[in-house]
């Protein structure tokens, strides 16, 4: 996943004070889509969430993911790190073994029947310098809008 680096913001002059744009006559904006959820149930790395609250706290939960680099990949990063830079390959492996270590976590907070995982954290370890080991933690909890009585 070769993600490139976002593009520079262009510098617009600094607007006087008091002046509003104007949209162009007949525009309209339209409504921006919400991105979808990345994960079945809401993980947060906060220990709370605005505008809700914790009705019920299951524990915690943890999800975890043991990734062997393969040798194309080995052989690739190891001529790519002669150069120096960012070896594309691990960093590929590192956000595809997160993303599984969060999958897997959410699965045990549901197994509880929680809605949500708070104060979510990541561990990573190498194991017998071949294997990375990706853990992702936090707290099972079930969360309902605060205005509900």
């Amino acid at each position: 996943m070769n993600q490139p680096m976002p593009p520079q913001q262009p510098q617009y002059p600094q607007q006087q004070p008091g002046f509003q744009q104007q949209p162009p006559p007949g525009y309209q904006q339209q409504p921006q889509p919400q991105p979808a959820p990345q994960f079945p149930i809401l993980v947060s790395t906060m220990n709370d969430v605005p505008g809700h609250r914790v009705v019920r706290v299951y524990g915690e939960v943890a999800g975890l993911t043991v990734r062997s680099r393969g040798l194309g990949s080995n052989l690739a990063a190891g001529f790519r790190s002669l150069g120096g830079g960012e070896i594309t390959e691990y960093t590929q492996l590192l956000y595809q073994s997160r993303h599984e270590a969060i999958m897997r976590m959410c699965q045990h907070a549901m197994s509880f029947g929680a809605n949500g995982i708070l104060a979510m954290r990541f561990d990573c370890n190498e194991i017998a310098n071949t294997m990375s080991e990706v853990a992702a933690y936090g707290t099972a909890v079930l969360l309902e809008p605060a205005d509900k009585a």
